[in-house]
């Protein structure tokens, strides 16, 4: 079936994805390089992304094919915008919801003002550590391949950059939030911190993102994981 459509992809496309929930990234990139293949009969194509979304969340993911695969390393400098939900009062060892609570904090004297003052020491440039279950790689290994084997490493705090934290809602101890950051920011790790912040501990239970500079998830291709896709292209 190789066609003129074919060359659309292995020429260059950027896709914009729905990420779904407990999806990884490289599940996305993998399915969609598959069905390429498989619909226009294709040995082999170049498809990746331009930034990971964890498994527990959900929202935009910038595909890219072909040749655009040399616009990644732009795209990931891009700023990004997600809208999230957090717990106070425990914290997990991934920040999120992928493991269970293993410590538990008192919330009594946390009041509302005080999130929304808490939220306010973040904006601007920021000294952050990065979550000991995550992506990066130390000494040629990813830090999650380490931490599940109970390998502890020291992790190196980088500055990252929040323009805008906004606090959307408060039903203690839920906390409904949107934040506009800088490339290499981890919101889980932004949660932990003003957890921390309020002599107390947070994690995330919710997490999309929604817009990367001028691609918004609302301009995902809805069919683009479904039977569907590519066959009405």
């Amino acid at each position: 079936m190789y066609s003129e459509k074919s060359c659309v992809f292995t020429e260059g496309q950027i896709l914009l994805v729905d990420k779904p929930l407990e999806w990884t990234s490289f599940e996305v990139v993998k399915k969609i390089r598959w069905k390429i293949c498989k619909y226009f009969n294709l040995k082999k194509i170049k498809v990746g992304h331009a930034g990971t979304l964890d498994p527990k969340a959900s929202g935009l993911l910038i595909i890219c094919t072909g040749k655009a695969t040399k616009e990644i390393d732009n795209l990931q400098k891009y700023s990004k915008i997600y809208s999230g939900r957090l717990k106070l009062g425990a914290t997990t060892p991934c920040y999120d919801t992928e493991m269970p609570e293993n410590q538990r904090f008192p919330i009594d004297h946390i009041s509302d003002k005080d999130i929304y003052e808490t939220a306010k020491k973040f904006k601007g440039k920021i000294q952050q550590c990065p979550p000991s279950f995550s992506a990066i790689q130390q000494g040629g290994k990813r830090l999650y391949k380490l931490a599940r084997k109970g390998i502890k490493v020291e992790v190196q705090s980088r500055e990252v950059e929040i323009f805008q934290l906004d606090i959307i809602f408060i039903d203690m101890p839920y906390v409904d939030f949107s934040v506009h950051c800088g490339k290499g920011t981890y919101i889980r790790s932004l949660a932990h911190d003003l957890g921390k912040n309020l002599q107390s501990g947070a994690y995330l239970t919710a997490l999309r993102r929604e817009q990367i500079k001028g691609f918004s998830v609302k301009d995902a291709d809805p069919n683009i994981l479904t039977e569907a896709w590519p066959s009405q292209i």
